[in-house]
């Protein structure tokens, strides 16, 4: 039976020659790594994207155990050592990415990151010794980024599937068909956790045991109930585990067995054998588990805590099977980019629209004026196109952002008129906005908060939160192309039907065309020249607007 470190994605790969990669230089493939920081370990995948096909094949997993989760006690900053651990980490697989060709290396931070006060600087300081970018993203993006993993690796059909995924920060809990994720939940509680702050000698005494799993189902119970109030009555569920904590499980089970499996992809695992497994952990101790064959020394640390989460959630939703995946969030990411470049396979392709879908559910639920919004929207990205050179040099990543930043700018304006552009900042910063990065929704916040008013100050905590400066640099300029749009957002129904922007030596000419006949749109002239100030003062360009 081999080691749990060795069974991975399409791990048998690494027997092959090492000249597997030749065939990638072909323009119908692409060479594409993800790195997944976690909570207990960080994990890379190189994977090579078929063109023709629009899928993609894994051929190198690599797995560190760099703790990042084990953090101070009372700040609850993340540990000098454990950065330390997963810095070497990661200039390794960055070395391993490079060596390999490469083109793009994915890379995003989870719980551990999220939640530390210090994660921020940590992620700065990635980028400043390593020039590798690391986004974070939030918890239900990160269950959004499992589905799609796991669903690369396996047929969902219609039938539903609870995916659960045991991190050590944290436990998704996924409601999803083939189609799409009907529930994304994201749980504070893992199996580092869990470990750190509960578990302080073992064999766990018994009435600790107690506490543990009434505080562990207490915990999930919001969760599961969220996934349980999607379900029709007549569908039955199929579960799916993904993770470390599933792997070790399913590799204990399958070490009884005659001729235990290679690969865990697809094995079945009974909530009978689950639970007799599980009261053996309970007494051991971590001794005479690191003794197991095919239980690495790290992964038996922690194995009781994971193990419970993933017997509580079973029991909690009354499945008697489960079956491993052992594609998860790096695989996501790989996804992710191959739909966000729509190269995605035809199962994807509902998730393709996942940005444009979750920005329209935040606008229906801040009850914005679609259409109003939508003409803001269309005059924004024409602004966009039109003065690229001018008002910006961006090189395409900002205009997804200016449009969903112009969808949703007035969210606030049913909570205070004069001050809106804030309370916008507010709900979009935390509201959920699926398919963006922490890093892009944070700036799509300030594109909205800063579209009207007051620009931007050092002292803002909005304009501060921004990750760096290339990303307040993309914030400012798009937001002054929302600011010049907005303007002409004057009345219930559009009265400007389109805009033409061009530079006239030093002088920005804007020429706006009615909506209909016989309106007179001079309320638009004037609103938008009063932007010329804030143009010339930052930008020194004039600015002139013309009637057509």
């Amino acid at each position: 039976m081999p080691n749990l470190e060795q069974i991975s994605s399409d791990q048998d790969d690494l027997m092959q020659s090492s000249g597997k990669f030749d065939d990638l230089n072909s323009a119908s493939y692409r060479t594409l790594g993800a790195i997944d920081i976690g909570t207990n370990s960080i994990h890379l995948v190189i994977a090579s994207v078929d063109l023709s096909l629009n899928s993609f094949k894994i051929e190198i997993a690599e797995k560190s155990s760099t703790r990042l989760g084990e953090r101070e006690i009372e700040s609850g900053d993340l540990t000098e050592i454990a950065m330390e651990r997963s810095i070497d980490a990661l200039r390794r697989f960055k070395e391993i990415a490079s060596s390999h060709k490469v083109e793009k290396l994915l890379t995003a931070a989870t719980s551990a990151v999220r939640e530390a006060p210090n994660g921020r600087l940590f992620l700065q300081r990635i980028r400043r010794q390593l020039s590798l970018d690391v986004e974070l993203v939030s918890g239900p993006e990160e269950a959004r980024l499992i589905y799609l993993g796991v669903l690369s690796g396996m047929p969902f059909g219609d039938r539903p599937h609870f995916l659960l995924d045991i991190g050590g920060g944290s436990t998704e809990l996924i409601l999803a068909d083939g189609r799409d994720a009907r529930a994304l939940t994201s749980t504070r509680v893992g199996a580092v956790q869990l470990k750190t702050d509960f578990i302080k000698s073992e064999p766990i005494p018994p009435k600790r045991l107690e506490f543990l799993k009434t505080f562990v189902q207490g915990s999930l119970e919001p969760a599961v109930n969220k996934v349980m109030s999607r379900i029709d009555f007549d569908e039955k569920p199929l579960m799916v585990a993904t993770s470390g904590t599933a792997m070790a499980i399913g590799a204990l089970v399958s070490f009884e067995k005659e001729h235990p499996p290679f690969k865990l992809q697809g094995y079945r695992v009974s909530r009978r054998r689950l639970n007799q497994l599980v009261d053996k952990l309970y007494e051991m101790s971590p001794e005479e588990r690191r003794a197991i064959p095919s239980l690495n020394s790290r992964r038996a640390e922690i194995i009781v805590p994971g193990a419970l989460i993933l017997q509580t959630a079973m029991h909690m939703l009354s499945m008697d099977e489960l079956v491993l995946s052992e594609r998860a969030l790096r695989e996501g990411l790989i996804v992710d980019w191959m739909l966000r470049n729509k190269l995605s396979e035809d199962r994807f392709d509902f998730q393709s629209s996942i940005r444009h879908r979750t920005v329209i559910h935040q606008l229906k639920r801040f009850s914005v004026n679609q259409s109003r919004a939508e003409s803001v929207a269309k005059h924004s990205l024409s602004f966009y196109d039109q003065t690229y050179g001018v008002l910006h040099n961006d090189d395409g990543k900002g205009r997804e952002l200016l449009w969903a930043a112009a969808m949703l700018h007035s969210s606030g304006q049913h909570i205070n008129l004069s001050g809106y552009h804030k309370h916008s900042w507010y709900l979009i910063r935390y509201g959920e906005l699926l398919g963006y990065s922490h890093a892009e929704h944070l700036m799509v916040a300030a594109i909205a908060r800063y579209h009207r008013r007051s620009l931007p100050k050092k002292r803002h905590s909005e304009w501060q939160g921004l990750l760096s400066n290339e990303n307040r640099k993309l914030v400012f300029d798009m937001s002054i192309l929302l600011r010049l749009s907005a303007a002409l957002d004057r009345r219930p129904d559009p009265a400007v039907a389109s805009v033409k922007a061009g530079l006239d030596k030093n002088e920005l000419v804007i020429r706006l065309f009615v909506a209909k006949p016989n309106i007179n749109i001079e309320l638009e002239k004037w609103s938008l020249e009063n932007c010329s100030a804030i143009l010339e003062e930052q930008l020194g360009i004039k600015l002139r607007v013309v009637l057509d």
